[in-house]
């Protein structure tokens, strides 16, 4: 039941802020915020592609090791502290962000820069303003031990 439910928040939330979000962008056809960088815009494909598996990778630990899902309104139940969270507080974000930039490469288009930008600063305002102080209550010095030793934004070998 909950990888069904994981399953459901990441098409709704990452699936809506990185497929539907940006395609609306898109399709707007803005000029003024576009770019050409000719075949270079293929270098925006590793990006996508490194982003989603960090997303998933994320979401099954969360699912798997955590048993609950990325939604706030079902959070782990285990704080998750494996996998790519040996490296980095939030490497969903961190995935999603390289999403963005690659698809903004890919489709040679500078408002998916500007989007991923202010994403970035909604997401930080939300980690530090919700995330952080709720995993400190739910999770206490086990939380406030992990902090000391991973980093929120940077990656880092532990």
């Amino acid at each position: 039941m909950v990888a069904l439910k994981t399953l459901l928040f990441t098409t709704l939330v990452p699936g809506t802020v990185t497929v539907l979000v940006p395609y609306l962008l898109l399709s707007w056809d803005i000029q003024v915020f576009s770019f050409e960088l000719g075949a270079i815009r293929f270098l925006g494909l590793p990006p996508i592609l490194l982003g989603a598996v960090t997303y998933l990778w994320c979401a099954w630990d969360f699912t798997f090791t955590g048993r609950g899902t990325p939604a706030p309104i079902d959070p782990p139940k285990e704080l998750v502290v494996k996998g790519l969270y040996r490296y980095v507080r939030n490497p969903m974000y961190v995935g999603i962000t390289l999403i963005l930039l690659g698809e903004a490469l890919l489709f040679e288009a500078a408002v998916l820069f500007l989007y991923a930008g202010l994403l970035l600063v909604c997401a930080h305002l939300f980690i530090v303003y919700y995330e952080e102080p709720t995993l400190r209550r739910l999770f206490g010095a086990s939380y406030e031990s992990y902090c000391k030793s991973v980093s929120r934004w940077t990656p880092r070998l532990p």
